[in-house]
Protein backbone atom coordinates (compact mmCIF):
# COMPACT_ATOMS: atom_id res chain seq x y z
CA UNK A 1 0.00 0.00 0.00
CA UNK A 2 1.84 3.64 -0.95
CA UNK A 3 1.93 6.00 1.68
CA UNK A 4 1.14 2.94 4.39
CA UNK A 5 2.25 3.22 7.68
CA UNK A 6 2.12 -0.17 9.94
CA UNK A 7 1.02 0.03 13.36
CA UNK A 8 0.98 -2.44 16.54
CA UNK A 9 -2.66 -2.42 17.94
CA UNK A 10 -3.77 -2.68 21.52
CA UNK A 11 -6.67 -1.71 24.32
CA UNK A 12 -6.45 -0.19 26.66
CA UNK A 13 -10.77 0.52 28.53
CA UNK A 14 -12.00 -0.19 24.86
CA UNK A 15 -10.14 2.06 23.32
CA UNK A 16 -8.29 1.10 20.22
CA UNK A 17 -4.63 2.10 20.37
CA UNK A 18 -1.68 2.05 17.93
CA UNK A 19 2.35 2.20 18.12
CA UNK A 20 4.59 2.75 14.97
CA UNK A 21 5.47 -1.33 14.41
CA UNK A 22 9.13 0.15 13.73
CA UNK A 23 9.01 1.13 17.43
CA UNK A 24 8.17 -1.93 18.91
CA UNK A 25 10.76 -4.63 19.78
CA UNK A 26 8.92 -6.92 21.13
CA UNK A 27 5.74 -8.13 22.87
CA UNK A 28 5.40 -10.61 25.76
CA UNK A 29 1.93 -12.05 27.45
CA UNK A 30 3.27 -11.73 31.15
CA UNK A 31 6.44 -10.69 32.66
CA UNK A 32 7.76 -10.47 37.18
CA UNK A 33 7.64 -6.73 37.04
CA UNK A 34 9.56 -5.70 40.65
CA UNK A 35 8.40 -2.84 42.56
CA UNK A 36 10.35 0.40 42.80
CA UNK A 37 10.06 2.39 46.23
CA UNK A 38 8.98 6.01 45.56
CA UNK A 39 9.05 5.85 41.59
CA UNK A 40 6.63 8.07 39.47
CA UNK A 41 2.90 7.32 39.53
CA UNK A 42 3.09 6.09 36.17
CA UNK A 43 6.30 3.82 36.79
CA UNK A 44 4.52 -0.06 37.87
CA UNK A 45 8.73 -1.23 38.33
CA UNK A 46 11.38 -3.17 36.59
CA UNK A 47 11.62 -6.13 34.58
CA UNK A 48 14.49 -8.31 33.54
CA UNK A 49 14.34 -8.73 29.96
CA UNK A 50 16.96 -11.16 28.76
CA UNK A 51 20.03 -9.49 31.37
CA UNK A 52 18.77 -5.78 30.17
CA UNK A 53 16.95 -3.60 33.08
CA UNK A 54 13.71 -2.06 31.13
CA UNK A 55 11.25 0.53 33.13
CA UNK A 56 7.81 -0.82 33.05
CA UNK A 57 5.03 2.31 32.15
CA UNK A 58 1.27 1.68 33.10
CA UNK A 59 -0.59 3.54 30.27
CA UNK A 60 -3.89 3.38 32.28
CA UNK A 61 -1.91 5.56 34.96
CA UNK A 62 -0.36 7.81 32.32
CA UNK A 63 -3.68 8.18 30.28
CA UNK A 64 -5.31 8.83 33.57
CA UNK A 65 -8.15 5.54 32.55
CA UNK A 66 -8.40 4.47 36.27
CA UNK A 67 -7.64 0.68 37.27
CA UNK A 68 -8.93 -2.47 35.01
CA UNK A 69 -12.12 -3.97 35.24
CA UNK A 70 -11.00 -7.55 34.84
CA UNK A 71 -8.44 -9.20 37.06
CA UNK A 72 -6.25 -10.68 34.39
CA UNK A 73 -2.77 -9.35 34.13
CA UNK A 74 -1.60 -6.51 31.68
CA UNK A 75 0.37 -7.23 27.88
CA UNK A 76 3.91 -6.04 27.42
CA UNK A 77 4.50 -4.18 24.39
CA UNK A 78 8.18 -3.26 24.88
CA UNK A 79 9.09 -0.17 22.80
CA UNK A 80 12.31 1.43 21.92
CA UNK A 81 12.80 5.00 22.24
CA UNK A 82 15.67 7.78 22.77
CA UNK A 83 16.33 6.20 26.17
CA UNK A 84 16.34 2.97 25.07
CA UNK A 85 13.42 0.02 26.06
CA UNK A 86 10.89 0.77 27.44
CA UNK A 87 7.64 -1.46 28.93
CA UNK A 88 4.22 -0.50 28.39
CA UNK A 89 1.57 -2.41 29.83
CA UNK A 90 -1.89 -2.45 28.18
CA UNK A 91 -4.75 -4.79 28.77
CA UNK A 92 -4.73 -6.47 25.22
CA UNK A 93 -2.60 -6.46 22.40
CA UNK A 94 -4.74 -5.91 18.77
CA UNK A 95 -3.17 -7.20 15.23
CA UNK A 96 -0.30 -5.39 12.65
CA UNK A 97 -2.64 -3.34 10.72
CA UNK A 98 -1.22 -1.06 7.67
CA UNK A 99 -3.15 2.16 7.08
CA UNK A 100 -3.18 4.60 4.24
CA UNK A 101 -1.75 8.02 5.76
CA UNK A 102 -4.78 9.60 4.13
CA UNK A 103 -7.02 8.21 7.58
CA UNK A 104 -4.98 10.18 9.38
CA UNK A 105 -6.76 12.97 11.71
CA UNK A 106 -6.00 15.48 13.94
CA UNK A 107 -6.70 14.64 17.48
CA UNK A 108 -10.08 15.21 18.30
CA UNK A 109 -11.09 17.84 20.04
CA UNK A 110 -13.42 15.55 22.82
CA UNK A 111 -9.87 13.86 24.03
CA UNK A 112 -9.30 15.83 27.03
CA UNK A 113 -6.72 15.50 29.68
CA UNK A 114 -3.07 13.70 29.86
CA UNK A 115 -3.87 11.18 26.55
CA UNK A 116 -4.39 14.54 24.63
CA UNK A 117 -0.48 15.22 25.03
CA UNK A 118 0.43 11.51 24.45
CA UNK A 119 -1.85 10.93 21.33
CA UNK A 120 -0.24 11.70 17.91
CA UNK A 121 -3.69 11.96 15.98
CA UNK A 122 -6.27 9.08 14.77
CA UNK A 123 -6.60 6.99 11.75
CA UNK A 124 -10.09 6.35 11.02
CA UNK A 125 -10.95 2.06 10.00
CA UNK A 126 -13.48 0.47 9.26
CA UNK A 127 -15.30 0.42 12.64
CA UNK A 128 -13.20 2.78 14.84
CA UNK A 129 -10.73 4.70 15.64
CA UNK A 130 -6.74 3.70 16.29
CA UNK A 131 -5.93 6.31 18.25
CA UNK A 132 -1.74 6.85 17.61
CA UNK A 133 0.41 6.98 20.32
CA UNK A 134 3.38 8.88 20.71
CA UNK A 135 5.99 6.58 22.36
CA UNK A 136 8.61 9.14 22.88
CA UNK A 137 6.18 11.47 25.16
CA UNK A 138 4.11 7.99 26.47
CA UNK A 139 8.13 7.09 27.89
CA UNK A 140 8.82 10.48 29.42
CA UNK A 141 8.13 9.85 33.28
CA UNK A 142 9.67 12.88 34.72
CA UNK A 143 8.43 15.26 32.35
CA UNK A 144 5.63 17.33 34.81
CA UNK A 145 7.79 17.15 37.80
CA UNK A 146 10.74 18.85 35.97
CA UNK A 147 7.95 21.23 34.69
CA UNK A 148 6.27 21.67 38.33
CA UNK A 149 9.78 22.21 39.55
CA UNK A 150 10.59 24.56 37.01
CA UNK A 151 7.86 26.98 37.61
CA UNK A 152 8.32 26.98 41.34
CA UNK A 153 12.01 27.68 41.03
CA UNK A 154 10.82 30.51 38.58
CA UNK A 155 8.79 31.83 41.59
CA UNK A 156 11.79 32.13 43.82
Amino acid sequence: MPGGRQFCMFYLDKLLFGVGLECVQEVIQSLDITRVPLAAEVVSGLINLRGQIVTAIDLRRRLELGPSATESEPMNIVVRSDDGAVNLLVDEVGDVVEVDEGTFEPVPETLRGKARAVILGVHKLENQLMHVLDTEKACQIFVEAAAAGATASERN
